[in-house]
């Protein structure tokens, strides 16, 4: 029985060091990729993007095309050192494709503090909802269909609104936006910490998406109610 009772203990100090070394090197990993986003949105912000202007659906739909085509490639080559080269590729035109919201929002008297304070705010949430699913270890996989579903109702939604243009309905689906992906990150986190994901390639991927959609969200939300123009 001694014995039994042993290795059970082995295992699961085992199962527990390799979910920490997973969740440490996703944060190593998320905290590099940050670095090409940044580069990217220098350059976005430099960039004409009068093309996306002119067809707004179309560039959505080519923008959902090549971010898939880099998700698809990351999840076929998540076990090799590819895998985390075409990850920094793609948070580097993700860093890219920030380029418009940004340059809309540095056109306000205050846009610099809107950008910091959009920052601040995804840091923040991060922070707290990660150290909660963290320290928790509660599992919250149930979430995962309920918030999927949500996702694909969000761009069902964003494509609606490239021709109906209703400002209420941009501000809704934003607000919406920052809950799914605030709980995306329990979720994500949560499969971390319980083993669920033990990749730590498509584990940084899957957190890089919801900081990014956050911050955005709430940049966008952030213009809208308190940005002060000239």
């Amino acid at each position: 029985m001694q014995p039994t009772l042993q290795a059970v203990g082995q295992a699961t100090q085992e199962l527990a060091l390799r979910q920490n070394r997973v969740l440490r090197n996703t944060y190593f990993l998320l905290a590099l990729s940050l670095l090409p986003t940044a580069i990217g949105a220098l350059i976005g912000v430099q960039l004409n993007f009068a093309f996306m202007a002119g067809s707004p659906f179309i560039s959505f739909l080519l923008f959902l095309a090549v971010a898939w085509g880099f998700m698809w490639g990351i999840q076929k080559t998540k076990d090799s050192g590819l895998g985390v080269v075409l990850l920094l590729g793609f948070t580097f035109l993700m860093g890219i494709m920030l380029g418009p919201i940004l340059q809309v929002s540095l056109g306000f008297r205050n846009g610099g503090m809107l950008i910091a304070t959009a920052a601040a705010g995804t840091s923040i949430i991060f922070l707290t909802l990660a150290g909660i699913a963290t320290v928790t270890k509660k599992d919250f996989s149930f979430m995962g269909k309920f918030l999927f579903i949500g996702v694909i109702l969000l761009i069902v939604a964003m494509l609606a609104n490239i021709f109906l243009q209703i400002p209420a309905l941009s501000l809704t689906i934003s607000a919406i936006a920052v809950l799914i992906f605030s709980a995306y990150i329990l979720y994500d986190v949560s499969r971390i910490v319980t083993g669920g994901e033990t990749n730590y390639i498509i584990a940084t991927l899957s957190l890089y998406l919801d900081i990014y959609n956050l911050f955005v969200h709430l940049l966008h939300l952030l213009m809208a109610f308190a940005g002060e123009r000239d």
